[in-house]
């Protein structure tokens, strides 16, 4: 990619871009009509256009309907997507919006409706046109909350999510680069009007960046940081693998001196976990309270105070006990074993 921020993306650029994808059978492109997305759906139909053999695509936006103009905002994205021989389609979230943490709800209902069209359609991934400047905010947004490493690491070029691959092509990219190409291209696109709403955090952020921008703190730095944590929080995920396998083989160790075999996806041996690093801990208990339990992903400051509990009943009791329940997981310790496996559904209080 070229260093000038002002400069438009080239063929070349595109290709490179792009390259992940080429073997995929069939790509959704989520275009609302902004510049970022308009960008992308050019971007990519120029470079399926020069590949001999190269996967399907299909274009999709979502009208949320919380505004007037979104739906003539839809039609343009359609108008480009027949000049560019790109089936296009508009879904739209439909029934109650909440009157708080709308767009949280937003957002899950747009990947929601995306990854169903996805599956209709045959596509394995979703390519989304967020910029290095929406990393930059999701990082700024993420330490304001006191995000852990993996929450700093913002978002990732490939993750997962309902079942199909999101696709990330332009986290390396600035917004002006996508204007620039294409103002170069002739092609026209809408201005949010709520991407400077100061009603929400992100508009508020992005209003300080030049401020920050100042300091050293410009979107290229910020991202560049997401970047390095992604890495460290790569490695740490390593280390955790191997300790949960060594947890387990000293499950198996205990079942093969004739202790009771149990079903539980997460028991361990106490006194191995409490010898690992915290950040480790941490991170196992996590995992195996996600995975069994039914309510969601456990947060993070919530399974902190639980290892804060595990240690002082450790450190406090000659037979250590405790048992507390966290996102539809119970969490036993008892007998010197750590158990996680999934709590008793609710009761329904009497009205």
């Amino acid at each position: 990619m070229p260093d000038d921020d002002n400069s438009p993306i080239s063929a070349r650029d595109a290709k490179a871009l792009f390259a992940d994808w080429k073997a995929a059978p069939a790509l959704l492109l989520a275009v609302s009509g902004g510049p970022d997305s308009m960008a992308l759906m050019w971007l990519v139909a120029r470079w399926r256009k020069a590949l001999t053999r190269g996967p399907r695509l299909i274009a999709v936006t979502v009208d949320h309907g919380l505004r007037s103009e979104a739906a003539a905002e839809a039609r343009n994205v359609k108008r480009l997507a027949r000049s560019l021989d790109v089936p296009h389609r508009t879904v739209r979230w439909t029934g109650v919006k909440p009157k708080t943490g709308l767009p949280a709800a937003a957002r899950a209902a747009r990947y929601r409706l995306l990854a169903q069209a996805a599956r209709a359609k045959g596509a394995t991934h979703i390519l989304t046109a967020h910029t290095r400047d929406d990393q930059a905010e999701t990082l700024l947004m993420r330490m304001l909350r006191g995000s852990g490493i993996s929450g700093l690491a913002a978002m990732a070029r490939e993750s997962e999510r309902d079942g199909i691959r999101l696709a990330r092509p332009f986290l390396h990219v600035s917004k002006a680069q996508l204007i620039a190409t294409l103002k170069k291209a002739k092609v026209g696109f809408a201005d949010d009007p709520t991407n400077s709403d100061t009603n929400f955090t992100r508009p508020r952020l992005r209003a300080v960046m030049p401020l920050l921008a100042a300091e050293g703190g410009d979107s290229r730095n910020l991202a560049r940081l997401a970047l390095r944590l992604a890495r460290a929080n790569a490695a740490v995920e390593v280390l955790v693998d191997g300790a949960e396998r060594y947890l387990a083989l000293g499950d198996l160790a205990l079942r093969d001196r004739g202790a009771q075999p149990r079903s539980d996806i997460g028991a361990f041996d106490a006194g191995a976990f409490a010898a690992m690093p915290e950040e480790i801990r941490l991170r196992l208990l996590k995992r195996a309270i996600d995975r069994v339990g039914h309510e969601g992903p456990a947060e993070l400051g919530k399974v902190e105070a639980l290892l804060v509990g595990l240690d002082r009943a450790c450190a406090g009791h000659a037979v250590p006990t405790l048992k507390q329940t966290l996102a539809g997981a119970l969490v036993s310790l008892t007998g010197g074993r750590i158990r996680i496996e999934p709590a008793p559904p609710r009761r329904r209080r009497a009205k």
